[in-house]
């Protein structure tokens, strides 16, 4: 684990906030935080801090390795060939490696050791982020960075270190060098932070509950309507949860003077899969589209190569999660739904249709994610279309989840999850409303008590993608 959020929020933030602005020079401010990160990252991780500092050095020497001009065409492509398979082989011993052995011992029905290896946290993000780097550089996209102090901050940043967004190279490498400070910055970073805090905090923690509760009873115990406010609660749950984190990286980012691209545009109004997946964890959906759906051929090879290429890259998005098959599947789910989007021609269906189905294809693909075997997705998507049962213990259980609180916090996720405040608060900019301000900043204070106050009452769990 990392640090507790109240010790985050209260002692550790203001203190690096208060000294990175004390320290003079950009060269210290680095300084500075590249030990915060670590100190950050070590705190519930100290040895896997060696394995991130590995993941440094060695994506460091290959770009460097990369730039050396005298370098033949054969040896440049050698090398950062054998550097993805250095990052994918130690993301594969952490993340996949059990999970290939436990497959084996189910297939051969021969039981063989497990590593039982803990997962490192932000390990997919941190990895991913050393590829592009080095990727890029082969490409002549960036120069090869000669300060290692650069590298280990591009990596190690601690605002997007465990959970994203995977932020490139090229994206950030003039920030490294020279940053601003503004205060205008400092105080819409510091609102975005807070925004996303109360995202995971009040709605997404508060969805959580009705979530772990559902999952974990037997199948049988749940009808029609208990599964669907299962799959709903969790569409919700992940949804702030994720992107709540990415709002409180964004919103350290400017607070430190980083400028960080988005990761969710308001991915539920979407009326295709396809439409969704530009507006989901963006980052990660570049990053692929970038590095391995571009390299494959892209849509430049016929219909047919672009069709598997696209299943390959979801295949690949799917497992990126987690090592658990339902993940694959997960990702299989929307790669097939893409594909057939290209068939169906959905852009010519009523928007009615085209937003329905499009969520409907969302939640019952979250349900196979959020659950813990491929068995149980498959038994509560069941009990979503044919679960008319409606006994006492059913009822029951599901009455025990609708309190007032969550009939409340489902409502505001169903806003939230839209563009209305958003468009509200921008037309009340455009139009010079008096009080605009002090209504954003006075709603972010409102916002930080009630998270502090949530959290202090013990209801904070962990963000979903710190297992990823």
């Amino acid at each position: 684990m990392v640090f507790s959020s109240l010790t985050f929020l209260c002692v550790f933030l203001p203190t690096v906030f208060l000294l990175y602005y004390l320290t003079p020079s950009v060269r210290m401010q680095n300084i500075l935080l590249i030990v915060a990160s670590l100190v950050f990252y070590a705190y519930g991780e100290p040895v896997y801090i060696l394995l991130m500092l590995f993941s440094i050095l060695i994506n460091y020497g290959f770009g460097l390795l990369l730039e050396k001009a005298e370098m033949m065409t054969v040896w440049r492509r050698a090398t950062v060939i054998t550097a993805v398979f250095v990052n994918l082989g130690v993301l594969f011993v952490f993340k996949y490696l059990d999970l290939t052995i436990k497959t084996l011992s189910q297939i051969s029905h021969k039981e063989f050791p497990m590593t039982n290896l803990a997962l490192p946290i932000g390990i997919s993000f941190f990895s991913f982020q050393a590829m592009s780097y080095v990727i890029d550089v082969y490409r002549g996209r960036v120069p090869a960075e000669k300060n290692l102090f650069n590298i280990m901050l591009y990596i190690a940043f601690f605002p997007q270190l465990i959970a994203g967004p995977i932020v490139k190279f090229h994206d950030i490498q003039m920030q490294l060098h020279n940053r601003k400070r503004d205060a205008k910055e400092i105080a819409e970073g510091s609102r975005r932070f807070i925004v996303g805090l109360a995202k995971k905090v009040l709605i997404s923690n508060t969805m959580a509950v009705s979530v772990d509760m559902l999952f974990s009873v037997e199948t049988a115990k749940l009808n029609i309507f208990s599964a669907w406010t299962a799959a709903l609660s969790y569409l919700f749950q992940i949804y702030f949860d994720f992107s709540g984190y990415s709002d409180m990286a964004i919103g350290l980012g400017h607070m430190f003077g980083f400028q960080f691209q988005e990761n969710f545009n308001y991915p539920y109004i979407s009326e295709s899969i396809q439409e969704f997946w530009r507006r989901w964890h963006i980052s990660l959906s570049t990053w692929f589209k970038e590095y391995v759906y571009i390299p494959l051929g892209g849509n430049r090879k016929g219909r047919l190569r672009t069709y598997i290429n696209k299943w390959i890259v979801f295949c690949a998005t799917g497992i990126w999660h987690g090592a658990n098959w339902t993940f694959l599947l997960w990702g299989i789910w929307h790669g097939s739904w893409i594909l057939i989007e290209d068939i169906l021609k959905i852009k010519k269906w009523p928007l009615i249709f085209r937003h329905s189905y499009t969520l409907l294809i969302i939640c019952v693909g979250f349900v196979m994610f959020r659950a813990n075997s491929m068995l149980q997705g498959i038994q509560i998507i069941g009990k979503m279309f044919g679960g008319w049962t409606f006994e006492k213990m059913q009822m029951n259980l599901l009455f025990s989840q609708l309190s007032p609180l969550f009939m409340f916090t489902f409502v505001c996720a169903i806003i939230g999850s839209t563009p209305i405040v958003k468009r509200i608060i921008h037309l009340a900019e455009a139009n010079r409303r008096a009080g605009t301000e002090w209504v954003k900043y006075g709603g972010s204070v409102i916002l930080l008590i009630l998270s502090m106050l949530s959290l202090s009452g013990g209801t904070y769990n962990p963000f979903i993608y710190f297992r990823f």
